[in-house]
């Protein structure tokens, strides 16, 4: 029997470390930041050949527009990200300017957020982070309210469980968070509401994890009252592990097919959850049920 009780300080040192490196990195460099929350105009536009990113960067310079990011979809297929857009006439002129060199494009997107309905979007994805992870603590407390009733000689209290799973899936986030720092220096990525939507469910699916591995405990604590605590947390982690695996790797393997024939614009979407499942997973076992050990021995 695999025993985590013996081995946690290891999965404690990697997560550390790990932490520690994605906390750096959140605030240098920090996140790259998209047109969502910062504000700009994205066009996704199709020339009628094959186009150089050089050429099309430097005509929509030359019209005026600053802060130019442009991405290749395909040979024919561009995404370029500017300052916000204002006016008409502003849209008809970048129009222009991407149509001069290469024939006249077809316009697939456009979008544009004003600096303003930025700082509010990002105001409200850190709200809503706050309230999903209170809801959590709540819920969990509530939901293992019994976990240190009379049968318990161990007498946990259910806000211990709220917050181990709490830290684990803090954990969680600040090593997806540390990825994708690593990503937006690399690959010029920048974040978007579409990775808060990868976060939040990044919570739901570790939470849920975590939740089966103290439903377990709970029930071996009741059922095995003189065996020590440590021994309790191997057996229920043993007795779950498989179902853990087998829920995360189906998962994977549907999001793998997203990610190989999902497209361009979900690409980096899947990753996210792709990575999310991968740290919530470890986390529930090496992360919330070894916490449980460590106060219940300094009690």
């Amino acid at each position: 029997m695999f025993s985590i009780s013996r081995n946690y300080k290891t999965g404690f040192i990697i997560s550390t470390l790990a932490s520690i490196i994605s906390v750096v990195l959140l605030f240098v460099p920090g996140l790259h930041l998209g047109i969502d929350f910062r504000g700009g105009t994205l066009i996704e536009v199709k020339y009628p050949q094959t186009v150089s990113i050089a050429d099309v960067t430097a005509d929509v310079e030359s019209a005026g527009f600053s802060n130019i990011v442009v991405q290749q979809v395909s040979d024919v297929q561009l995404i370029i990200k500017t300052s916000a857009i204002d006016s008409a006439d502003d849209h008809e002129r970048l129009i222009g300017s991407l149509s001069g060199r290469y024939g006249s494009v077809e316009e697939l997107r456009f979008d544009s957020i004003g600096p303003i309905i930025g700082e509010e979007l990002k105001r409200r994805s850190v709200w809503q982070g706050i309230f999903v992870c209170v809801g959590i603590l709540l819920y969990v407390a509530y939901a293992f309210r019994n976990f240190g009733d009379k049968n318990n000689l161990m007498n946990i209290s259910s806000w211990r469980l709220s917050w181990a799973a709490l830290i684990a899936l803090a954990h969680d986030i600040i090593i997806l968070l540390g990825v994708f720092v690593v990503l937006g220096m690399l690959r010029d990525l920048e974040i978007d509401t579409l990775f808060v939507t990868a976060v939040l469910t990044t919570l739901g699916f570790s939470v849920n994890d975590t939740i089966v591995v103290f439903d377990r405990l709970r029930e071996n604590v009741t059922r095995y009252r003189t065996d020590p605590l440590s021994q309790n947390i191997d057996r229920s982690i043993n007795e779950t592990m498989t179902r853990s695996l087998n829920t995360s790797g189906t998962l994977l393997f549907v999001l793998l097919a997203l990610a190989l024939f999902g497209g361009q614009t979900v690409f980096y979407f899947v990753i996210a959850l792709v990575i999310g499942v991968i740290v919530g997973t470890y986390s529930s076992i090496f992360i919330a049920s070894p916490l449980l050990l460590i106060w219940n021995q300094k009690k």
